[in-house]
C-alpha cells in the first residue's frame, strides 16, 4: 500500500513564557513579515520581539503561561488521521515554533512515505503565512528524493463552511433575544501593501465570508467584514475589529463575532477576542457578545480536510 505524509502546517506558538522571547524573533525575523536585507531585518526584528516581549509575555499569561496551538493542531492532526484511514499518516510542523520543520522531517523520514502533502491550516492564502511555511519546506525538501505535494488554500471548502454556518447560527441565536445582532466577520489583519502587491489574502477571506453569509441564509443579515491584530506604524486593511466593537456597542447592538481566518484557538481568539473585546463592548453598552468558536475538531471540517488531501493528490507540485 502507498503510504502519503500528510503535513499540517501552522503558525506556532510559545508553550512556556520562557519561549515568547525566541517565538516573537522568529516571527519578526522572517522575510515574509519584514523584507529588509540583512542584517536591518535582523536587527529590526531584535528590537521588535523586545519592544513587544512584556505585552506578549502577559497575554499567555492569561493562558496558563503558553499558547495551547500545538495541542490543538495534534488533535486535528488525530482526528484527519483517523478519518483518512490505512496509507496514512499526519504531522504537525509549526513555522516560528516546535516542532519546526527539520524536527518534523525526522518523523516523516521514519514513517518513510512515498509522498507527502503539505496541508496549511490557513483557509486563505497569504504570502505571510502559507506562502512562508512552504518557502521552508520547498528550501528544506530540495535535496531530498521526495514527491511533495501542497495545497495553497481553501477558502470555500464546503466542510469548513458547513461546520462554520453550525457554529455561527448557535450564537446568532442567542443573541437575538437582546434585539437585532449585528454580525463582525473577523479575520487576522495585513498591512495594505501587501495587499496592493498581488497577495490575495483579503479577497479570500471575503469570499468565505460571501459564502457563509449564503450558507447562513438568515433574512436581512446586517454583518460587517473587519480585521484584528494589528501591528506596527504601517497602514493596515480595515476596518478594524476593535473600531466596529466600539461603534455596535455604543448603539447598544447585540454582537456576534464570528473569526473566519482562524481553525483553532489561540490568543487571538482566546485573549483578544474572548477577554480583550468582551470586555470592552460591555463597558460600552453591548447587550450580548456572543463569539462563536473556530472549527477545530468539528467533523464537518475534519471531513472537508480529508477530501483535500485525496483530491489533492498528485496536484500544485512544490518543486
Amino acid at each position: 500500500m502507498k503510504k502519503t505524509a500528510v503535513v499540517l502546517l501552522n503558525l506556532g506558538g510559545p508553550s512556556s513564557l520562557e519561549e515568547v522571547s525566541p517565538f516573537l524573533f522568529s516571527l519578526f525575523y522572517d522575510p515574509a513579515i519584514i523584507t529588509l536585507p540583512n542584517p536591518f531585518r535582523y536587527l529590526l526584528a531584535k528590537f521588535i520581539s523586545r519592544r513587544r516581549l512584556k505585552e506578549a509575555r502577559e497575554i499567555y499569561s492569561l493562558l496558563g503561561g503558553g499558547s495551547p496551538l500545538l495541542k490543538n493542531t495534534i488533535e486535528q492532526a488525530v482526528s484527519l488521521e483517523n478519518e483518512l484511514g490505512n496509507g496514512f499518516r499526519v504531522f504537525v510542523s509549526m513555522r516560528h515554533a516546535p516542532p519546526l520543520v527539520k524536527d518534523t522531517l525526522k518523523d516523516i523520514k521514519t514513517y518513510q512515505p512515498d509522498e507527502i502533502v503539505l496541508l496549511p491550516l490557513y483557509p486563505q492564502y497569504s504570502t505571510t503565512t502559507t506562502g512562508s511555511a512552504l518557502k521552508v519546506w520547498e528550501e528544506t525538501l530540495k535535496n531530498e528524493n521526495a514527491s511533495v505535494w501542497s495545497i495553497h488554500s481553501y477558502p470555500c471548502e464546503f466542510g469548513f463552511l458547513e461546520a462554520m454556518t453550525e457554529k455561527t447560527l448557535i450564537q446568532y441565536k442567542k443573541a437575538q433575544e437582546f434585539g437585532k445582532p449585528l454580525v463582525l466577520f473577523t479575520a487576522h489583519g495585513l498591512p495594505k501593501r501587501l495587499i496592493k502587491a498581488g497577495d490575495p489574502y483579503q479577497r479570500q477571506v471575503e469570499e468565505t465570508i460571501q459564502n457563509l453569509v449564503a450558507n447562513l441564509n438568515l433574512p436581512f443579515l446586517d454583518y460587517v467584514i473587519c480585521y484584528q491584530s494589528r501591528v506596527g506604524p504601517l497602514e493596515w486593511i480595515g476596518p478594524s475589529t476593535e473600531e466596529m466593537v466600539i461603534s455596535a456597542s455604543c448603539e447598544k447592538r447585540p454582537l456576534v463575532v464570528v473569526p473566519v481566518s482562524f481553525v483553532s484557538e489561540h490568543s487571538e481568539t482566546l485573549v483578544e477576542l474572548d477577554m480583550t473585546y468582551r470586555d470592552l463592548a460591555l463597558r460600552k453598552g453591548c447587550p450580548s457578545y456572543q463569539r462563536v468558536e473556530t472549527v477545530q475538531t468539528h467533523p464537518f471540517f475534519i471531513k472537508g480536510l480529508a477530501r483535500l488531501v485525496r483530491e489533492n493528490k498528485g496536484k500544485n507540485c512544490v518543486f
